[in-house]
């Protein structure tokens, strides 16, 4: 036979093997992702790649970047279900328009400082979030602490309690403690399962708690009369929490209302003498007052914001 038709069939036999075996390797494959995402979804660790993403392309390349994994890094501790891609349209879709009111309603110069504004406000948003969900988590941890407690009391396994607390708990701290059961499931240990809530919901009643778990795993010890007089302590302190925000309320308030005040009298002025606010952005020295004027209201804010804030 002739070499070349040899050698021709056996090129032509190994692709088939190859495309046989990658057809294989593809199916395994597909099969394993289905069941990882079942697995997930039935502990409520997954994110919710099963619900239709808009902007995946963007997505994708947003993510490579620096400012895709901040952002993707704030909204892991914030709760949201969005991906970087979606978050970052919307809030410069939002900016957009902030931008067109501020440039209709008073003046073409407020439209770019109405639009830093907003930049701003999206990064506080997220922040804000991430200050209500550790809030919510704070306040759950005199049940979680009492849980744990019966558990081990009752002769449970830590990994068994955690697991336990996160089935009992909703969220954020069912959802918190998922995740750490599902790390404990693959290998991890308590002390880098744990920790990692610590990162992402600072607090110094979760680090005590976090602390009492890691040294009873670790050397043992009367853990259940330590976390019994933890769950009085932060109950304790849980009512102190609650007794300063009510006490703090109006100065809150106030907070707010100072910058609201501020535009307030801007679309007041402009109501009184229309195009006065077109006249004054016109020249230099007015846009300096505008600026000057900004810069003071947002330093009242943060201050009356900074006075406000008492750490318990």
């Amino acid at each position: 036979m002739n070499p070349l038709i040899t050698l021709t069939l056996g090129a032509t036999l190994l692709a088939c093997v190859l495309v046989v075996l990658g057809l294989q390797a593809y199916t395994a494959g597909r099969a394993q992702r289905a069941a990882l995402i079942e697995r997930l979804s039935a502990t409520g660790v997954h994110d919710g790649a099963t619900r239709g993403r808009r902007f995946r392309g963007l997505d994708r390349r947003l993510r490579t970047t620096g400012l895709g994994r901040r952002i993707e890094k704030k909204l892991a501790v914030t709760g949201l279900d969005l991906t970087p891609a979606e978050f970052l349209v919307y809030m410069l879709a939002g900016v957009a328009g902030i931008w067109l009111v501020a440039a209709s309603f008073l003046a073409p110069f407020f439209g770019p400082v109405a639009g830093l504004i907003g930049l701003w406000a999206g990064n506080g948003f997220l922040n804000w979030q991430r200050a209500r969900r550790t809030e919510r988590f704070v306040n759950q941890l005199p049940d979680l602490a009492r849980i744990l407690a019966n558990a081990t009391q009752a002769g449970l396994a830590l990994r068994t309690a955690i697991g336990m607390a996160a089935e009992e708990l909703e969220a954020p701290a069912g959802e918190e403690l998922a995740r750490v059961a599902h790390r404990l499931a693959v290998g991890h240990s308590v002390e880098e399962s744990l920790g990692e809530i610590v990162e992402r919901l600072p607090s110094r009643e979760l680090v005590v708690l976090v602390s009492t778990l890691v040294l009873s795993a670790k050397a043992g010890g009367a853990i259940v009369g330590s976390l019994r007089n933890l769950t009085v302590t932060m109950e304790q302190r849980k009512e102190t929490r609650r007794e300063i925000r009510t006490q703090l309320s109006q100065v809150t308030v106030t907070a707010y209302l100072v910058p609201v005040m501020g535009v307030g009298s801007l679309l007041l002025v402009d109501t009184i003498m229309p195009g006065a606010l077109d006249r004054m952005t016109g020249a230099a020295i007015g846009q300096t007052a505008v600026l000057m004027a900004i810069g003071l209201f947002t330093l009242g804010f943060l201050a009356i914001r900074r006075l406000s804030k008492i750490d318990v």
